[in-house]
């Protein structure tokens, strides 16, 4: 969707002056149609939510959720597992995440990109232990109708700036089209963290097989 100025300045409840002093500086994202600017709903989100603006609450909505939110071995299931995963920095880690996850052929890959480093940017995702579990929530903007997380095995560590100061030798990227999804998940990353054999697995980088036993041992004693 192209928005006009005065679109833009309605949907982050600004003037439209602040608009256009944002364009003279070359901050917003902006396209020029017909010598008229023209700007991308989502790309305006992420711009003002990589700079803390104060987004509308009702611009990301959510709509309850069509189909039960999946487990993380479900997730990952969707998602892939992806080993040697290549970058030297948080930033080419994340534009590869990006690339690597299983998702719609329509999502804009340099985009989603765009959006996982802008998070970044905000705060650390590290965990500690050596994995971190980048998150990215953006409803009514992504093709993404379900949420899926994609497992990623680093072809070497990298600091993501964790608080146990350990680098980041694995990460559980999570993409959701809502937050309640996205929060569970994240608690499940959390909780199946605690078992030894799962973090073990991700640690060694064990096989496709050996992880999703692990994983389902570790989610069913979080089922019972």
């Amino acid at each position: 969707m192209r928005l006009t100025v005065q679109d833009a300045a309605e949907l982050l409840k600004v003037s439209e002056k602040s608009i256009y002093r944002w364009i003279k500086q070359g901050s917003l994202p902006v396209y020029k149609v017909s010598e008229q600017y023209r700007f991308n709903r989502a790309e305006l989100l992420a711009w003002a939510t990589s700079r803390r603006l104060n987004v509308p609450p009702e611009v990301l909505s959510e709509h309850p959720p069509a189909s039960p939110i999946p487990t993380l071995r479900q997730a990952i299931e969707a998602g892939g597992i992806v080993y040697r995963l290549e970058g030297r920095n948080p930033d080419q880690v994340l534009q590869h995440v990006a690339d690597s996850i299983r998702l719609p052929e329509e999502v804009d890959r340099g985009y989603l990109g765009s959006l996982l480093q802008a998070r970044e940017g905000l705060a650390s995702t590290a965990l500690g232990l050596g994995v971190g579990a980048p998150q990215l929530v953006f409803p009514n903007v992504l093709e993404i109708t379900r949420p899926v997380a994609g497992l990623f095995f680093l072809e070497r560590p990298v600091d993501f700036g964790a608080l146990d100061s350990q680098p980041v030798r694995c990460l559980v990227a999570l993409i959701s089209p809502a937050q309640r999804a996205s929060l569970q998940l994240l608690n499940r990353v959390l909780f199946t963290l605690r078992s030894s054999r799962w973090h073990k697995a991700l640690l060694r980088q064990a096989s496709r097989e050996q992880l999703m036993q692990a994983l389902k041992a570790a989610e069913d004693q979080l089922a019972t």
